[in-house]
């Protein structure tokens, strides 16, 4: 990727050499492989500091403004036109490229909101999955989450918890619980764009300074199978199958095992590639012997 680097351990690109005002790349960048399999296995995807500083300081005046509702299932053109802030945002080369590689050309606005955090409002929203009904297995909605401000510490920021998006639950089920093992709070710089799995784990933490923080979702829906949608060049690299065996501090260890099979069915439908497995574990409960006996 121009200009960004890949960092193996945190699932996000950060610049490399240029600042966040630096020439953005103009060439659509797609994923690769083991990025994809780390969105498999993460559910999510950071996207650091990729929007112009001009493009920040424009967005606080936007949601200032508000947002023109958008029907459900909108195609972008439409729901974005030509040189709004919207389309501008999703244009982007690193951003048009990560959804392309994720949710496919052409796809649908589900909805989009501004959600404001006010200052020392003392309250945070409950930990919660946003895909209530949503039990598809073949296929998959991508938030995007836009943060135009540095969020640090103090602000609170959005609380996700890696490796939860393939753990269904009924929406706020999960609320009861204050902590969980390996849970991370963005902090980040101005101009981060997080990308989401709709079954992710997630919640907007209490906002304990005196900034009011803004943040700008989009939910895509896909109009294409999701099938090897990204630069597949590397679809056999050790890196992949190591990402899709990753596991989380908040996993016990039988139920990580079915964490894992889950990545590796949905690994299979993602690739068309219905023989890949990691220990032989899906390999092993889809087996139906079909061999007969030969008579003596």
């Amino acid at each position: 990727m121009e200009n960004y680097q890949w960092s193996p351990n945190t699932a996000h690109y950060f610049p490399g050499d240029c600042s966040y005002g630096c020439r953005m790349p103009t060439t659509r960048q797609l994923l690769n492989s083991a990025q994809v399999a780390r969105f498999v296995a993460h559910g999510f995807l950071r996207l650091d500091g990729i929007v112009p500083r001009e493009m920040n300081e424009e967005a606080l005046g936007v949601f200032a403004a508000g947002l023109p509702s958008v029907p459900y299932g909108t195609p972008v053109p439409k729901a974005f036109p030509d040189g709004s802030f919207a389309r501008r945002l999703v244009e982007l080369p690193a951003v048009a490229g990560a959804l392309e590689s994720l949710v496919g050309p052409d796809p649908t606005v589900d909805h989009h909101f501004v959600h404001t955090r006010e200052p020392r409002e003392g309250s945070a929203q409950p930990l919660h999955a946003d895909a209530v009904i949503d039990l598809r297995s073949d296929a998959f909605d991508v938030q995007l989450m836009y943060y135009p401000q540095e969020v640090t510490a103090e602000m609170g920021g959005t609380l996700i918890v890696p490796g939860s998006h393939l753990r269904r639950t009924n929406e706020s089920d999960t609320g009861r619980y204050q902590n969980l093992r390996g849970q991370t709070r963005l902090t980040c710089p101005a101009g981060t764009v997080v990308l989401l799995h709709h079954g992710i784990w997630h919640g907007g933490r209490r906002n304990d300074s005196d900034t009011v923080r803004h943040m700008y979702k989009i939910r895509f829906n896909p109009t294409v199978p999701q099938v090897r949608l990204w630069d597949t060049a590397d679809l056999d690299a050790p890196a992949v199958r190591e990402e899709l065996g990753h596991g989380f501090p908040w996993y016990e260890q039988a139920t990580g095992r079915l964490e894992i099979l889950n990545r590796v069915r949905w690994w299979r439908a993602l690739t068309s590639d219905p023989t890949f497995d990691i220990e032989y574990w899906a390999t092993r409960i889809t087996n139906r012997p079909t061999a007969q006996r030969s008579e003596a």
